[in-house]
């Protein structure tokens, strides 16, 4: 599951990042970089989905426990 989490985080950061690229294009192809906010740097995309990522990391190591917890408080289903 925890894979599951990081890839899901990561996926949505790329798809995100080819959106804007793509409306970049359409809209102005001359001033692409003034319009994706990246001030001339050519890694901005790639740091942008490596901050999503330590984040999908983090958010789940910070919260394991809790989510572990509440879990088990949850009533278990009736067997038959």
């Amino acid at each position: 599951m925890f894979w599951i989490c990081c890839s899901v985080s990561l996926a949505v950061s790329a798809g995100y990042e080819l959106i804007e690229w793509q409306s970049a294009i359409w809209t102005a192809p001359e001033q692409g970089t003034a319009f994706l906010g990246t001030q001339g740097d050519v890694w901005d995309a790639q740091k942008d989905m490596l901050t999503a990522f330590i984040g999908s990391l983090t958010v789940q190591l910070a919260f394991s426990r809790v989510h572990d917890r509440q879990l088990a408080a949850l009533p278990s289903a009736p067997t038959s």
